[in-house]
């Protein structure tokens, strides 16, 4: 019985090695097309596929309780995500004119963002400090992507009476 337990638990390991293995190279792979990349659009849109690999990688890390691991991936997604932040900014500044790769790169983020906070309720105290710096800093990209996507307007309608509002109709008066 032991034996067979043995085999079973060597069988299954092999298993993980032979699926975790080609993850880690299709990363590698992603990541050198990603720093290679010059097009800003494209960059953030592969920064998607790339993204969904390396929050592969982070539950299987997660789930073999390799939080260092975990964090480090974590870490290069940050810095990926604001480096295509930056190439969008500088080739396509008015992002609500040109939204290509901007709501792409905001809809992964935010994704993102949500995982980081499921892993930070599981993950121990001592690697909490900088998964909450990496959760920090995809919150401040998400809301700047929001920003860009949706500028403010000065002008917009604004309840009563305030500076662009619409005047309301006076009520009429009574007679006696």
């Amino acid at each position: 019985m032991v034996l067979r337990g043995a085999r079973l638990l060597g069988t299954s390991l092999a298993a993980l090695v032979c699926f975790a293995a080609p993850a880690a190279d299709e990363v590698s792979q992603l990541q050198a097309r990603f720093d290679r990349e010059t097009n800003s659009v494209h960059k953030a849109k592969l920064l998607e596929k790339l993204g969904d690999a390396q929050m592969e990688q982070t539950r299987h890390a997660s789930q073999a309780n390799d939080y260092k691991t975990l964090g480090l991936v974590m870490e290069k997604y940050r810095d990926n995500a604001r480096a295509a932040v930056d190439a969008l900014k500088k080739d396509h500044p008015d992002a609500e004119r040109h939204t290509s790769g901007y709501k792409q790169l905001q809809i992964h983020v935010h994704k993102v963002l949500r995982e980081v906070d499921e892993t930070l309720v599981v993950a121990p105290e001592e690697y909490r400090p900088p998964l909450e710096i990496v959760r920090r800093d995809l919150a401040a990209m998400d809301d700047e992507l929001l920003n860009l996507l949706f500028p403010r307007r000065p002008d917009a309608k604004k309840p009563d009476g305030k500076k662009g509002a619409v005047p309301r109709p006076a009520a009429p008066e009574k007679s006696s």
